[in-house]
């Protein structure tokens, strides 16, 4: 009785890790989310961090909140908040 009791605390306690980590992220999903403009070479060789530092650089770090390098052809998308 006791490790069915156990077992089903830690499943709880992960279930609820799981919807605070997703909502934080849900969070920031929302709040960056609006497309700034491209930075950088086409097509961008680099990560996320990269297009996030050429965002940072051309655009500054008040507008630009995230950088992504998206889509086929590898562009370094830059967002802002809305």
């Amino acid at each position: 009785m006791a490790k069915n009791l156990n077992c089903v605390s830690f499943t709880v306690l992960l279930v609820v890790l799981l919807m605070a980590s997703t909502e934080i992220l849900k969070t920031e999903a929302q709040t960056c989310s609006t497309f700034l403009d491209e930075c950088g070479p086409e097509p961008f060789l680099g990560t996320n961090a990269d297009c996030f530092n050429c965002c940072k650089y051309t655009y500054g770090c008040p507008p630009a909140c995230k950088g992504l390098v998206e889509g086929s052809d590898k562009h370094c998308h830059c967002y802002q908040n809305p």
